[in-house]
């Protein structure tokens, strides 16, 4: 291999390096901010919880089928869904959902809603998700609303 080519190739290492570095400098100040709002939890995960309003029910637990109404955004504010859109509350097992719901959800009461910050670890991860739609390791918010535990 040519010095010439080294020299691009070790420049492209170093420019991938840098974004993958700001993207997750931007991910941090997402959650810290998060972390600072009234009432917010920031469990060991990296979940950031804050209950919007409390629930009367009972608590689900991971193997439990939960039904929930939500909206999911990008930090900067973009849909990429919604339940509420769809006039459809989702119903899927607690523990086959991505980490940042498993744990968040199992917070909740039913007839409660809360605000979940999920970093990208604990969100899709390196895989990204919907179908290309959210990249990865990006940073998601989503209000739940816990209907009621479907199935225990």
């Amino acid at each position: 291999m040519s010095s010439l080519v080294k020299s691009h190739l070790l420049a492209a290492l170093a420019i991938t390096g840098a974004l993958a570095a700001s993207a997750s400098l931007a991910q941090d100040a997402v959650t810290a901010a998060a972390a600072k709002e009234p009432g917010a939890v920031v469990m060991p995960s990296g979940l950031v919880y804050r209950s919007l309003k409390e629930g009367k029910g009972a608590s689900p637990s991971a193997s439990d089928t939960v039904k929930v109404h939500y909206r999911g955004t990008f930090p900067d504010g973009r849909e990429f869904d919604s339940s509420y859109k769809r006039n459809a509350p989702a119903q899927f097992p607690l523990d086959a959902v991505i980490k940042c719901w498993t744990e968040g959800v199992q917070k909740m009461k039913v007839g409660g809603k809360a605000k979940l910050t999920c970093p990208g670890a604990i969100a899709y991860g390196e895989r990204g998700g919907g179908g290309g739609l959210i990249p990865p390791n990006a940073t998601l918010l989503f209000e739940v609303e816990l209907l009621e535990i479907a199935q225990r």
